[in-house]
């Protein structure tokens, strides 16, 4: 298995993986931070584990099977679904995060089983139409509670989903709802109560974390000029488009147009991944993690980005903020988006029996 620093016990039988020697290639080429499956806190209700996955990866596949996950595929962030096929929606936006996170993971060697059921859980209680649709729904609900993406998202998980004869939800393990509730971005309220809000989440929740804000603002960006809503000459501007356009400078030379956005995108996401890996592990070593126990008890934002990127991110999420997340389409959709989310909410308060 790529990053692994032992090989498996040698083989005489069946070339069949068992759970027990899945979890025993886990202690021997993952890092001493990383959480093992053997070692987690279990599920509300006692199951018996399967024979050929460990209880992470079981995790991952009953969240790819549920309704909810489907549903990502008609779910947008910024744009609307009828603007066109080729803007992210949540589902796109989920695998682009994964593969910001496992990249990270992977060379952190950290769990990526449960940085994986993380991150592709963790926009499952996001209403449609992006943040207009959640702010809409959150002044809605005010008087009942309010409402909150992430604890939707558990919610989502722990009772909505109803599969099994058993149990409703999925019983997720502990690290995963976990990392759900402590998932933390800029639209983000972090609301732990149950989960050991004093202590940090598991440094595989906090990488999910990060390569989630890395991915919407990379790839909104991106979104943003195919659309035309902000143009080359606006971005050029930027530190962080400046800069990745001198990099990009030394291996090519006049791109334009759709191959110098593809090239500076890409080349964005590369440098902050590389960015957050050595400023990552320069604090590791400096605090001296060697444990979950050390993750849950140091600091928050053991996986940050180093000052000079985070500078220029922000200011790249600032320009978003203003140029393109503020732009007159972009109000108006949010304008019809709170229009069709209080229009159905009255009507679902109204009448019950139209819910589905």
């Amino acid at each position: 298995m790529p990053g692994s620093r032992q090989l498996l016990p040698e083989r005489t039988g069946p070339m069949l993986l068992t759970r027990a020697e899945l979890e025993q290639w886990e202690e021997k080429t993952l890092a001493p931070y990383a959480m093992k499956s053997r070692y987690s806190r279990g599920r509300v209700f006692p199951e018996e584990e399967p024979r050929y996955r460990t209880v992470f990866q079981r995790d991952r596949d009953r969240i790819i099977h549920t309704t909810a996950f489907r549903r990502l595929e008609y779910k947008t962030q910024v744009f609307v679904i009828t603007e066109g096929d080729y803007y992210r929606t949540r589902l796109t936006h989920e695998i682009e995060v994964n593969q910001i996170g496992r990249s990270i993971g992977q060379a952190l060697q950290v769990n990526l089983d449960l940085l994986e059921a993380i991150i592709l859980a963790h926009d499952l209680g996001h209403p449609p139409f992006g943040h207009a649709g959640e702010y809409t729904l959150r002044d809605l609900m005010e008087p009942y509670g309010g409402f909150e993406h992430n604890r939707h998202s558990l919610r989502i998980v722990e009772e909505l989903e109803d599969r099994y004869p058993r149990f409703r939800g999925l019983n997720l393990t502990y690290e995963v709802r976990e990392g759900l509730v402590k998932h933390e971005t800029d639209y983000d309220i972090v609301d732990a109560t149950g989960y050991d809000p004093d202590l940090s989440a598991t440094l595989e929740a906090q990488i999910a974390s990060i390569a989630d804000e890395l991915a919407y603002s990379t790839h909104d960006l991106d979104d943003g000029l195919r659309s035309g809503m902000i143009t080359f000459e606006q971005v050029s501007g930027l530190t962080a488009w400046k800069r990745a356009v001198q990099r990009i400078a030394r291996k090519y030379t006049g791109l334009k147009g759709d191959l110098l956005r593809h090239a500076v995108v890409r080349e964005l996401i590369g440098y902050y991944i590389a960015d957050c890996l050595h400023a990552t592990d320069r604090k590791l070593r400096r605090l001296g993690i060697n444990s979950v126990d050390d993750v849950r008890h140091a600091e928050r934002g053991l996986c940050f980005l180093s000052p000079e990127a985070q500078e220029e991110f922000d200011e790249l999420k600032a320009f978003l903020l203003k140029s393109l997340y503020r732009h007159y389409r972009v109000m108006r959709m949010q304008e019809k988006a709170r229009i069709i989310v209080t229009d159905l909410f009255n009507a679902y308060m109204a009448t019950p029996e139209l819910l589905p």
